[in-house]
Parts: structure tokens; sequence; C-alpha cells
């Protein structure tokens, strides 16, 4: 029985407006609480944000922080010894998880400690379990494949680490023959996390490559069989969808928990993305109505700083500010207590934090920017933790200011106010990285993936962007005014895009590019013009490219 299922057996049926008042509740009475997943803080409510929904039937929890962004459908809550237990569904999955909302407050002195006592027990017992697991699906996939596939023969499965190769225990990998005939074959059990399942390609590519340099031409490897569980391949598929069929076949297999048949996914039937375009924020608005609030926020800055200082439109109704992309203050639009009528009011720290400026916090503002100043710089100490934080945003930061040194072509004229973060918002999973889209001078979107930090999955989480941002490209054109969906929803005003696809750009420091990614990158469709980006490491200082490569070019 999955956690879905346990859920409802649990209570009974809730509507959605029911759960949103129910996790609604427990969040004003705990506002310190902490969201859970496996024993790990994904969220600490003092520090990030969070929105509940009940639209078109059906609950939605976003929550968002300086680092993660998650989107779940909240199908079930149940509460149990003084915490909340949801049943989260990942958009696009059919298969939900335990989500758990504590009470927990880690500012607390000694909540780490004896929360990471009792962690340690919970994590001990956890693990055995997936070692179980992982030891019981390996012996599933020997049985299943000799019976699905007749006159194949499972070989040398195995689930043991291999740091050299980048192959982790969680994912069961060996080879099925028919005498000089084979298949690479992967497969990742139902205990595992979510994230971890939807790795499962990069380690099936790195795992079907390094089964044909070993083969030694003794045999002929067609390709990868991937096995899933149940309602987990959602993501996968969409990825397989973009492999060149000419290197190599693909095929998706789940895993039945009862009898171990093995099921074939048709990942040519994908339907619509789960995806969403949300309107450009009217800019030179946007502008005018914060015009005050950002000239009371520039005067309080050390003039140095004050040409550093990056002001973005959120939306019609928020602008942030930030310093090297970290973001100290923000402006909104609120309701006055005694009028009713809407002003301008400005905010500075983040979660529980967040405290509206006045004359008397001013002086506190003030000091918390002339610490920012004196940390956040490029020559800053790398031990600060202000130096050290959302390096990501600090990349993207400077990259928006411009984008030319990566790409001549990319067009040196956009304002950055044009180069758009999130867009697509992407709905069908966890973001950690960051994603920006541009036009470049002959008319073509150009995808960015940005990373600071090494990555094993920085190439399919691109491709992820990337297919995302060319189904909405696709779509037909308004027929009264010939515009395609960005330029309908307010993106690039004023600009002829062309019709041909996005073009994709992965940029990472040089040294934090995992050999891995280049093996994938060979797998990709040619329909795919990637560029893989090396930075000098001094990317602070001064965006330097070290190297490029190109599609068509490494093979």
């Amino acid at each position: 029985m999955n956690v879905e299922q346990d859920a409802a057996a649990e209570s009974p049926k809730q509507s959605p407006a029911e759960i949103a008042a129910q996790i609604a509740d427990y969040i004003a009475a705990h506002p310190h609480a902490v969201i859970l997943e496996s024993g790990r803080v994904l969220f600490d409510l003092t520090r990030s944000r969070h929105t509940l929904s009940t639209e078109h039937g059906r609950c939605v929890l976003h929550l968002w922080s300086a680092d993660l962004d998650a989107i779940r459908t909240i199908v079930s809550v149940a509460e149990r010894k003084g915490t909340l237990r949801l049943a989260a569904l990942r958009l696009g999955q059919k298969r939900a998880v335990t989500w758990e909302v504590a009470a927990v407050n880690l500012d607390e002195p000694g909540v780490l400690r004896r929360r990471a006592a009792r962690s340690a027990v919970e994590n001990s017992t956890r693990q055995a379990t997936r070692i179980a697991g992982r030891k019981q699906l390996l012996r599933r996939v020997e049985r299943a494949i000799p019976r699905h596939f007749e006159g194949w023969l499972p070989e040398s499965f195995r689930a043991a680490m291999d740091l050299e190769r980048s192959f982790g225990p969680a994912y069961v990998r060996g080879v099925m023959a028919c005498g000089q005939q084979a298949w690479a074959v992967i497969a990742v059990g139902a205990a595992e996390t979510q994230s971890t399942i939807d790795g499962v390609l990069t380690l099936g590519i790195l795992w079907l490559a390094h089964c044909r340099d070993h083969a030694g031409g003794r045999r002929l490897f067609s390709g990868l069989r991937l096995i899933l569980p149940p309602g987990c391949a959602t993501l996968t598929l969409s990825r397989i969808a973009w492999l060149n069929p000419r290197i190599a076949q693909y095929e998706l297999y789940e895993l039945d928990d009862t009898d171990d048949t093995l099921t074939l996914l048709d990942a040519s039937d994908q339907g619509n993305l789960s995806t969403r375009l949300v309107h450009a924020p009217t800019v030179g608005f946007a502008q005018e109505r914060f015009a005050a609030a950002r000239e009371r926020i520039l005067q309080m800055l050390p003039p140095e700083m004050r040409p550093l200082v990056d002001t973005r439109v959120e939306n019609a109704a928020e602008m942030g500010f930030h310093l090297h992309g970290l973001e100290f203050a923000r402006a909104r639009m609120g309701t006055s207590a005694s009028s009713f009528q809407q002003v301008v009011e400005i905010t500075f720290g983040a979660g529980a934090a967040e405290t509206p400026l006045t004359e008397e916090n001013e002086p506190q503002l003030r000091e918390m920017l002339a610490q920012l100043h004196r940390s956040r710089h490029a020559a800053g100490n790398q031990r600060d933790a202000l130096y050290r934080l959302q390096p990501e945003r600090w990349l993207e930061s400077v990259l928006r200011r411009n984008l030319a040194v990566l790409e001549k072509s990319i067009a040196p004229h956009l304002h950055s106010a044009q180069v758009y973060s999130q867009v697509p918002a992407f709905s069908a999973g966890d973001r950690g990285m960051l994603d920006l889209l541009a036009v470049s001078s002959d008319g073509r979107l150009c995808v960015l993936e940005l990373k600071a930090a090494e990555d094993l999955h920085l190439a399919v989480q691109g491709l992820d962007y990337w297919v995302r941002v060319r189904w909405h490209h696709a779509q037909p054109p308004d027929p009264a005014t010939g515009l395609g969906e960005f330029q309908r929803h307010g993106y690039f005003p004023g600009t002829a895009l062309s019709p041909l696809p996005p073009r994709l750009y992965l940029v990472a420091p040089a040294l934090r590019i995992h050999p891995a990614t280049e093996v994938v990158l060979r797998y990709f469709k040619p329909e795919i013009e990637w560029t893989l980006v090396a930075l000098d490491e001094r990317w602070r200082k001064e965006v330097r490219v070290v190297w490029k490569k190109r599609s068509g070019v490494v093979r």
C-alpha cells in the first residue's frame, strides 16, 4: 500500500478546503514549524514562504526558499502525535509521499541536537529497510527478466557502490543477454526518494556507456532498459523521448509490486506537459509604482554599493532588491489599516524574520546593508556565510548584466529585465538550480541552465527546461495577432522570435562540471542544439569563458 492509500485508509475523505484549512491552522499555531521528508528538513517556515490554493478542485501547497522551490498537491492530511502528516503528490506523478509538518523551532538551543538524535534512530531504521529493499529488488528483477523476455538471461546484477563511475547503491544494474545480443538494465525501487527515482536516466546512460566500453567485441548492446516503481515514470518518459534512437534504444518498464510483472510504457505518448506559463509583469508600470520605495532604499545604501544593487520586478505588486543575487528587501502593495486603500510597504529580512520598514527600525536595516556590503563582494572572505550564500543567484546576477560574454549572438541589446528566470514555471519537480530564458540576435530563444556546484544531473535537468520552453513556443500562434504563446504572455515585447526550437546552454565553473555531463549530452537527439560553457573559477570577479563544447562537435 502506498502513502496516498495509507492516508486515505486512516482518515475519511477530505475536501481540498478542509485539507487547506487544517494545514493553515497548524502553521498559524506553530510559526516555527518545519517541513520534513524522510526525516530531512526541506523547509524551515521561518525562513521560507508558502501559499495554499484550492483552485480546480485540489489543495496545492507551494513552498519556496532561497535554495528550493516545491509544488505539491495535498491529497490527505492527518494529525498524529502533535505533527501533521501530509500525503503530498508531485505534479505529473501518481504516487504520493509523506510530508511531515512538525512544530520544531530550529533556533531553540539544543533542538538540532535532540532532533538529530531522533533522526539518527529513524534514519538507521529507514536505511536498513532500504538496504533490504534493494537486495529484494535485485532478486525480483532477476526473476522477472527470464519470465518476461523469453530466451534472455540476467547477468552480473549488483547494487554496490562504485564512486569512480558515480554509481550508488540505490540503483540495481546489470545486463540481460541472449547470445551476443545484450541490453544494459537499471532498476530503482519504490523505497527510494522521488529525486533518486528521477535520477535513474542519468545513471542508466552512464551504465550503458560503461557496458559498451567494456564489451570487448563480445556483446552488441542494443540499448538501455529501465525498471521503475508504478506511477513514478512521468519525468523519465519525457526525457527518453528526446534521446537519439540512432545511438541506442530505450525501453521503460514498471515493476508490479504484487506479482513482479513488467509493463512496458510508451515514451512517445506524453500528452500535455506538466508546465505553466504566467504573464510577464509590466516592468514600466511597476517601476513607476515603486519609484519612491526604490529611492528610499538606495539612499540607505553605502554610495559605492548602489550601482551593484539590482531591482527586480517580481510581479505587478512586488519588487525585490538584490545584492549579487541575494534579496535583502522587498517593496509590495499592501492595504492601509485605517482606510483600506492600497499603499506601498517595504520589508526586509526573510521568512518569519521579514519585518516592515519603519522610522524606528531603519537603523537596523542600515546596519544590515553595511554588513552585506562588507561581506558580499568579489574579494570577500570565502568563509563568510553572506559571501557563500546562494552562489547560483550570484552567478545569475553577473550573467544577467552581460550574457554576450557566453555567446556573442545572445542579443547584446537585451535589458536585464528581458532575461527571464524560471519561465515557464517548472511544476514537475523541485528546482534547486536556476533557469534563464533569453533570445539571440537571430530571434532564437536561449535556455540557460546555471550551476555553481558540481551536479551529476546537469544535462537532463537542462533538457527538462528546454523541453518545456520548446513545448510552449511550439503552440499555434494567435490567429488575430500572430503572436506566439510567449509574446501573448508579455515576454520579449517587440522582438521577432524565430519559429525554430530554442538553443540550450549549460553553464558552470570549469572545475564544477561533472565528467558525466558530456557523456549524457552525446545521447541527446541532434535537434537539441546544446552548448556546454565552462567558466573561470573566479567568475565573481570577472566572467570569463574557459572553453565551450557544442552539439554536433562532441560526438
